[in-house]
């Protein structure tokens, strides 16, 4: 389920916003604004009687997976990482269903969303211990039984050469029907092109085998700038906690890395080494692994068509802006595969 109106995305129907400040017992609403940051879900800023909430409506995740994810912040925020324990219903519930909808509730916690390349190298390095932290608190949340147990082994699956050819040539087809269509059509073929040619150039150094290497574990999945609030310098709060799940952690280091600090179309090959410098201070995490990691984010950024199917297949135009983007750092990133993967693994 997608949030592809932009009406329905930016506004709560008054019936909806009475029943669901009744639920929290928020009392007297004084101000309901929309916020324009997040991409899946949608969010507001509620300013009630009782103080000032993070209002959220939840479209991109199971409601199972979410109250479960909830459930465990309060035990990371005891471990001091910096969260938002959600704010439970009268009921005693963390999630609410109103209006067809899922919806969570948190304190309101003041910081702005800085991109990774607006951060000091200091902070870089903060952010990486920060991610490492993390990561030893959500074990702790498992030994705990707040979580499922870990298993001893996952797979990580590699799209084949000929799968993804076969992706980008289904979504050229709807592109090609529209005949001269828009920009943003132009820009989609044009691309989808180019990435046949990629893909056909580079499919030998592709990741060989379905079994990533280091450490794994429950991991937060979506660390990035638009999820992280900073204040006077220093992390305020991690959001977003959707998808919650186990991951190589390496694969969790290098995916931070891509989207705090490969903006405008290049990676900021300095912070990438100082975070993952901050990250392995706390947790040691072989360069192996993080190079094995670069190379399999790499090679799903190179066969992976997600916001293409979101505008084609969903009619879903939220994350048109992030394609371009991502197409123009894929083609630098592969441009210069070693000198990444020396980055990530030097830090």
């Amino acid at each position: 389920m997608t949030d592809a109106s932009l009406p329905d995305r930016t506004s709560i129907p008054e019936s909806d916003l009475t029943e669901l400040t009744t639920a929290f017992g928020l009392g007297k609403v004084l101000e309901c604004r929309y916020l324009a940051d997040g991409l899946m879900n949608a969010n507001w800023r509620v300013d009630a009687a009782t103080g000032s909430f993070a209002l959220k409506r939840v479209t991109d995740a199971p409601r199972d997976r979410l109250v479960r994810n909830l459930g465990v912040l309060a035990s990371l925020a005891a471990d001091g990482v910096p969260v938002c324990a959600p704010v439970a219903s009268a009921s005693g519930s963390l999630v609410v269903e109103v209006g067809g909808s899922v919806w969570c509730l948190f304190p309101w916690v003041e910081g702005v969303h800085r991109r990774g390349v607006d951060l000091s190298m200091s902070e870089a390095v903060s952010l990486g211990a920060h991610l490492a932290r993390l990561h030893l608190s959500l074990s702790r949340a498992c030994a705990r039984g707040l979580l499922p147990a870990v298993p001893d082994t996952i797979t990580a699956e590699v799209t084949t050469p000929e799968r993804a050819v076969e992706k980008s040539e289904r979504l050229s087809a709807p592109v090609a029907a529209k005949g001269i269509g828009s920009a943003f059509d132009a820009a989609a073929a044009a691309a989808l092109d180019k990435r046949r040619k990629l893909i056909d150039a580079y499919a030998d150094r592709r990741p060989q085998d379905a079994s990533p290497e280091g450490a794994h574990g429950w991991t937060h999945g979506d660390v990035q700038y638009r999820n992280l609030l900073w204040a006077d310098g220093e992390l305020a709060a991690i959001l977003d906690w959707d998808r919650v799940g186990v991951r190589p952690y390496a694969e969790e280091v290098v995916r931070t890395a891509q989207v705090q600090f490969g903006v405008d179309g290049v990676f900021d090959l300095g912070r990438v080494s100082a975070f993952v410098g901050g990250y392995r201070s706390v947790v040691p995490l072989e360069s192996s692994a993080l190079a094995d990691g670069a190379r399999r984010l790499w090679w799903k950024r190179m066969s992976d068509f997600w916001q293409l199917e979101f505008h084609y297949d969903r009619g879903d135009h939220s994350c048109d802006d992030l394609f371009t983007a991502d197409e123009a750092l894929l083609h630098w990133w592969t441009d210069r595969l070693d000198q990444v993967e020396d980055a990530f693994a030097a830090g």
